[in-house]
């Protein structure tokens, strides 16, 4: 973000601050949760997507993650070879598809 832009931004923050507008948030002094998950993504894609599960609507591109670390959670736990292969194929099959749902997401906030 440029310099003016970050003045402007902390400016405004500080206003508020002063005229109290923040202080009946929800979380107010208490740290961030860690959201590591964020990283990946820029902040409005976050909070687009923070937003729409507080309100149980969550992306397909979520919903795929949580069952890609569940086959993970199953590969880890699998007991003979087979049940390793089938877990891997799924593995495969989620990380594709995850990578197809981003893709499209991408390319709808670029259009």
């Amino acid at each position: 973000m440029s310099d003016w832009l970050n003045r402007i931004a902390e400016r405004r923050m500080l206003k508020a601050n002063a005229e109290g507008t923040l202080d009946h948030l929800a979380g107010s002094g208490q740290p961030l949760p860690e959201r590591p998950g964020d990283a990946f993504v820029d902040a409005g894609t976050a909070l687009g997507f923070r937003r729409m599960a507080e309100e149980g609507a969550l992306p397909e591109e979520v919903v795929l993650k949580q069952e890609l670390a569940a086959a993970k959670a199953g590969y880890a736990a699998a007991t003979s070879e087979d049940e390793r292969h089938v877990a891997m194929k799924r593995i495969a099959t989620l990380e594709l598809k995850i990578a197809v749902a981003e893709e499209a997401r991408r390319k709808f906030m670029r259009d």
